[in-house]
């Protein structure tokens, strides 16, 4: 009989009360292929991935925004909030003036509030 092992969780300290999945999937890639992407992050879920990782210099926040959204459609996750979406900013956009609206642009592309 095999044997099926948990992917580890975090606690995070914001308190949302589910932990985070400590293993991710990078979306990562050069040259960017959209459809390859939405199609490697639907892949994914149907397996079980709930954590993503993206950034924006990676350019695959506006992909995997689609990819997740087509997930909740075809009911492979029941809601937005049983997925985890890590993102980080590019050094150009740390200024203080300018990591609010990042952020909200990444949100934007992510589909996400």
């Amino acid at each position: 009989m095999a044997s099926t092992r948990a992917v580890p969780e975090v606690p995070l300290r914001s308190g949302n009360a589910r932990p985070m999945p400590a293993i991710g999937m990078g979306t990562a890639k050069f040259p960017l292929v959209p459809r390859t992407t939405v199609k490697a992050v639907l892949e994914a879920v149907e397996v079980g991935y709930r954590h993503f990782d993206t950034a924006t210099v990676y350019a695959t926040e506006r992909p995997l925004g689609e990819a997740l959204a087509e997930a909740v459609r075809r009911r492979l996750v029941a809601c937005w909030e049983e997925v985890f979406v890590t993102s980080k900013l590019w050094c150009t956009q740390c200024h203080p003036h300018l990591v609010l609206p990042s952020l909200r642009e990444s949100l934007q592309k992510l589909q996400m509030e």
